[in-house]
Parts: C-alpha cells; structure tokens; sequence
C-alpha cells in the first residue's frame, strides 16, 4: 500500500531531473524526465517508506540520518537539488498539504522563545564541541554569510569582506559604543575594537562561545574595549552609538519581533546606525522545516520580508538601506561543506556516524535551498532619524576604491 502511496505522490512532484527509487521488496521506481540532474536512492524497510510518505519533510532527514534511506555515493547535494527544483512547483498530497499548513498556522505558538527557552535552544546548536566548528568554518569562525566579491575568494578572504562591509554601513568612528546582539565566538566585535578602534559589547546566550570570545579578547589584548557577556538582549540596558546582529534574529522567534525591534529602538542613541544580518524568504510566510527544527536550530524562524519590515515600522525606526545576498550563502555553505567532507573522520571521532549524515544532510539542504528556491539574507541598515546616513551608496565602497588604487 505504501509504495502505491509513493509512487503517486512522486509522479506528480518530479517535474525536472530524475530520481531512481529502490523499494524494501526489491521493486525499482523511476520518476521524472530520465534527464540531469539524476540520483538514486534506496529505502531499506517499510516503515521508513511509512513515514516519508506521511511526513517527508520531517522523516527523509530522519531516516538519511538512521540509515533507513541511502543515497547513492552519500551525494546528498545532487539528492536535495532534485526535490528542491521540484518543491515549488510540485503539486503536493492533501496529508503533506495538511502538514504544511498546520506549521504555518501554528507557528506564532510554536515560537514563543522565552529567555530560558531562548538559553536552552541556543546551547542545542552553539555549545556542540568547540572543535567541530574548528573543522570546518574560517579561522575568525564566523558561522554566518560571506561576502564573495568573486567565485575565486578564499572562505577566509569573504569573511573578512563580509565584515568590512558591515562595518561600513555602521559608520563606525574611534571610540564608539557599539552593542552585538549574538556575538558568537567574538569575531565581529574584536575585528571593530581592533580595526575600526571602537568599544564593543558582545552578547550571546551560549556559555561554549562566551568562554571562547572572552578568551580570545585576552589573548589580543583587548579585554579592556571589549566587554563580552551571557545575557539576554532583552535584559541589557544602556545606550549604544550602533547596534549590529549578524545571524540572531532568525532565533528571535516570530512573536518576539516586535520585542527585538523595541530594543533596538530603545538602545540606540538618536543619531545612532543598527544593521541586522538575517536570513531571509522571498515567498509568502510559512512554518520552519520539521526537520531542521527538530534537530539543528530548535526556535528558529526565517521571515519573509513584510515580516521584518512591519516589526520595524512599528517600532518607529526608519529603514534607510536593504541589501539582499542569496548567491553569497550558497557560496559560503559550499566551503563549509568542503571542509566538513574533509574531516568527517575527525567529526565522527567527536561524536558519531549519526552525527555526519545529520550534518551532512543540513549543510547540503541550506546550500541547495539557498541555490534552487527563494532563500535570501537581509541586511537592514536602520536608524531613528533622518539625515544620519548619506543620500547614495558611494560610503560603502569608498574604502575599496582607496585600496585597489594603493596597490595599482
């Protein structure tokens, strides 16, 4: 009966590309235009063929993690690139519909990230071995969107573009205040303390990065013009000259955005320059994926834009620029794979095979989301007046201009 149910929901999702299936019985499937991109894929026992029938949001990720579905060479990408050139345009099965729309409704509900939840779902991800991350982000570990001027720049190079970039449209002078709402391992806020010459306060909710941001602070001397701490952002007092987040807000939580922009609002002085980095959808509002919620990032929502752009309206706070990466991510997350195909030994040795595939499967998902669908990254530049930001763009590239006609 389940394969009856796979092959019909199957005959009409794949539109574009191939995808062989090979079923429990022995029975071999084949769906699609038998042209590229093709991949095979084998489901070892009939209770796995259950549940990704009923749930394959939810349970193709689970049972590439278990073993209960293989992919042939372990190509996850060129797996994920077949059903995401489907998925917009696929016609779905009315239990998946149902599913589909039952997150979307209930995502206000499910989202209620209060500060010890917040705690809790940011030690899930961001207090996992330090050395995993040492094996496969740049040696700043920023774990966020880089910034490829071109195809050829390092993984190192795009980070630190990225945070140039950043710090160009904060306007940063010598000796202001700045606030980083989830600081990570420190990187943004010691790369402004340092080159920029500004104070910085550091936020996170995880003890693992905490421990490591303070540390690094000592170890670069600046202890005293960096102040990390363990706090929520909705707990801080004070004012801040410029506020910036890279790669928190999609932890916030839907009905917490309100609440996220009222803080920003709150700390920034009146001349003052925000600039929040988040991923983002360019497609009509819906529910976090089962699967990555369930196992990678717990809490977590991506916004579309209407959604971000009503919580800052109103709050009163003007946005005066808005810039969209998509192609950047897909870069970054390709090194990252690159790297972590290329210590899997060292990541099983950490922890487990389970553990690979399931990170395995993340990393390709987000490359291949960000490649195939509508999966961009927001940076919103805001302030509370007007006239604290120039009238064009030309701030932002000024410094480049400078650079490139020093080395001419």
């Amino acid at each position: 009966m389940w394969s009856k149910f796979l092959d019909y929901t199957l005959r009409s999702f794949v539109r574009q590309g191939t995808l062989d299936v090979g079923l429990p019985d022995g029975t071999k499937l084949t769906f699609g235009t038998g042209e590229a991109p093709r991949c095979h894929v084998l489901v070892r026992d009939f209770s796995t063929l259950r549940r990704i029938v009923l749930n394959p949001e939810l349970a193709v990720g689970e049972a590439y993690m278990r073993g209960g579905l293989s992919i042939e060479n372990d190509d996850v990408r060129g797996f994920l690139k077949v059903v995401l050139l489907n998925l917009d345009q696929a016609e779905r099965a009315w239990w998946q519909r149902w599913h589909l729309r039952m997150r979307t409704r209930l995502r206000h509900f499910m989202l209620k990230n209060a500060p010890a939840l917040s705690k809790k779902n940011a030690a899930h991800h961001y207090d996992l071995s330090g050395d995993l991350y040492n094996l496969f982000l740049d040696e700043d570990r920023q774990y966020s969107c880089a910034y490829f001027r071109t195809p050829a720049d390092t993984l190192e190079q795009a980070q630190v573009q990225k945070k140039n970039h950043i710090a160009h449209k904060l306007r940063i002078e010598r000796g202001m205040h700045v606030l980083d709402i989830g600081c990570g391992w420190g990187g943004m806020a010691l790369t402004l303390a340092r080159d920029y010459g500004a104070r910085v306060t550091g936020i996170t909710l995880s003890e693992e990065q905490l421990a490591v941001a303070k540390t690094r602070a000592v170890n670069e001397c600046l202890q005293h013009q960096v102040d990390f701490q363990l706090i929520d952002y909705r707990e801080l007092g004070g004012s801040f000259d410029r506020i910036v987040s890279v790669g928190m807000f999609e932890h916030v939580g839907l009905p917490h955005f309100d609440t996220y922009f009222e803080t920003i609002n709150k700390r920034l002085t009146p001349d003052g320059i925000a600039l929040v980095h988040t991923i983002g959808a360019n497609t009509p509002a819906g529910g976090t994926n089962a699967w990555i919620a369930k196992y990678i990032f717990p809490g977590g929502y991506i916004p579309n834009l209407a959604e971000v752009a009503g919580a800052i309206e109103r709050q009163d706070l003007r946005v005066t620029d808005v810039e969209l990466l998509w192609t950047h991510y897909a870069e970054t997350l390709r090194h990252w794979q690159q790297r972590f195909e290329a210590n899997v030994d060292k990541v099983a040795s950490l922890y487990d095979e389970t553990f690979v595939r399931m990170w395995r499967f993340y990393l390709a998902a987000c490359e291949m989301t960000f490649r195939h669908r509508a999966q961009t990254v927001f940076q919103f530049q805001l302030t509370k007046s007007a006239n604290v930001v120039p009238m064009t763009r030309d701030y932002l590239y000024a410094h480049d201009r400078t650079v490139r006609q020093a080395a001419e």
